[in-house]
């Protein structure tokens, strides 16, 4: 080859080596830009907040001081619907069983069943799950600790990893808050956990994890649904009292899922930056859902080998 023809391939691959790398360098800078924008929502709350997001495609996590133990209000309902239905995976037929809704066990705070009249009603534990993941109901939520055990719960979430998540408490007990006795977990467990949920990847049945995960996907609005168009389908449970915020969900975009927990205290606006992180990390996602290597987004039946993550 002559000077002039090795100048010209030496050239081309000059400019070649650039098209080779491009994507994976424009999808870092997607990347970099979630980061900053959590990092900052983070640094600008008035409180204290965390946060991590997975994406359930290729495993990769953005967080920000995501070990940090918080206050979960009503997200710790979430442990203890997975130990409810791991015990009906064990033992068929648990969630068939019923209580009596009378005045010894009605609580106050959320809910709805509070306002029946004494022992006019039975419901089975399944039931009492529903009312308690959609209308948060704390009578339904305390029934069902009873039926489980608290240390059940805690066991559970001792074998999947999960040391910081604890429930400690029955609904609606200030005096037990005040001695310490919080319910408590971190944004890293909870979204591993949500992750774990979604690809089934728990002690239960196959059933009951389709179960469970129904039962978080019923509607309902709130700062983190808000953000998501109704069409994308989301399992989630928020949960907040006064200086607290928190919300836990599998958000499933059809080829880009993710698992998301945002969870803050000592705040006054902490539904605000709920619904910002879910803004920011849905607008990060939907760019990467159906998107080609070069960033063409293309119906989902003609991506190769594509198909999506689990979802709710």
């Amino acid at each position: 080859m002559g000077r002039l023809g090795m100048a010209i391939a030496v050239l081309l691959g000059v400019l070649a080596a650039p098209a080779l790398h491009a994507q994976p360098a424009h999808r870092a800078i997607l990347a970099e830009k979630l980061d900053a924008e959590l990092t900052r929502l983070v640094d600008d709350f008035e409180g204290v907040a965390g946060v991590q997001a997975i994406d359930l495609v290729t495993g990769e996590v953005f967080a920000v001081d995501a070990d940090l133990v918080f206050p979960q209000a009503s997200a710790i309902k979430i442990p203890l619907l997975i130990e409810l239905f791991r015990r009906e995976s064990e033992t068929p037929g648990f969630v068939g069983e019923r209580r009596t809704i009378d005045d010894e066990v009605r609580t106050g705070g959320s809910g709805v069943l509070r306002h029946l009249s004494d022992g006019g009603t039975e419901m089975s534990l399944e039931d009492l799950a529903v009312f308690m993941i959609v209308y948060s109901d704390n009578t339904a939520t305390n029934l069902l600790i009873d039926a489980v055990g608290m240390d059940a719960v805690n066991a559970l979430m001792d074998e999947l990893g999960a040391p910081n998540t604890r429930l400690q408490r029955k609904m609606i007990r200030p005096e037990a808050s005040v001695r310490g006795d919080e319910n408590l977990s971190t944004p890293a467990e909870a979204a591993t956990l949500m992750a774990r949920l979604a690809a089934c990847d728990l002690p239960l049945s196959a059933a009951a994890c389709d179960r469970v995960k129904s039962i978080l996907a019923i509607e309902k609005g709130g700062p983190f649904r808000d953000p998501v168009p109704t069409s994308v389908p989301m399992a989630w449970k928020p949960g907040g009292v006064e200086g607290v915020a928190t919300a836990w969900g599998i958000v499933g975009l059809a080829d880009r899922p993710y698992a998301l927990a945002v969870m803050s205290s000592y705040g006054h606006e902490g539904a605000a930056l709920v619904r910002a992180v879910q803004t920011a990390v849905y607008d990060h996602f939907s760019r990467l859902d159906r998107s080609t290597e070069y960033g063409v987004r293309v119906p989902l039946r003609v991506l190769p080998n594509r198909g999506g993550g689990p979802t709710p």
